[in-house]
């Protein structure tokens, strides 16, 4: 009996670390194809990882917009008037449905890059929320 119980809880485990892994898996996936069309300045492809009703806040709770169409707006603007507009990743973690990253920011090569930390909440396959610190 004792078999029996130690081998159901580790067939549970296991199935929720691989349950984990793919949600990680999704999650840094989203990150990334966002972070790689901001850098190609593709407002198309960087709303594409988005909910349609993105929650964006300045960290830990000002609400700053809400809404693929208002994403779109802002960056639409910034990706047109920032031809040095360039992220680099400097640090990434990845923890359940959370990717948390540590991004250089160059707006123009004539000023040093900006510091910031991104949080991206996934949910439903798409990035719900999004934290900035600066």
């Amino acid at each position: 009996m004792f078999k029996f119980r130690l081998t159901l809880f580790l067939f549970m485990l296991t199935g929720t670390i691989f349950a984990q892994e793919k949600v990680e898996q999704i999650a840094e996936k989203l990150a990334q194809e966002q972070l790689e069309a901001y850098n190609k300045r593709d407002i198309d492809g960087f709303v594409a990882p988005y909910a349609d009703n993105v929650r964006v806040y300045k960290f830990p709770d000002e609400f700053l917009y809400e809404g693929k169409t208002e994403m779109y707006d802002i960056y639409g603007r910034m990706f047109a008037r920032t031809p040095d507009l360039h992220c680099k990743l400097v640090n990434r973690i990845v923890m359940g449905n959370t990717v948390i990253d540590q991004e250089e920011v160059t707006i123009s090569k004539n000023e040093p890059p900006m510091h910031a930390i991104a949080i991206y909440k996934i949910k439903d396959g798409k990035i719900a929320e999004v934290y900035f610190i600066q």
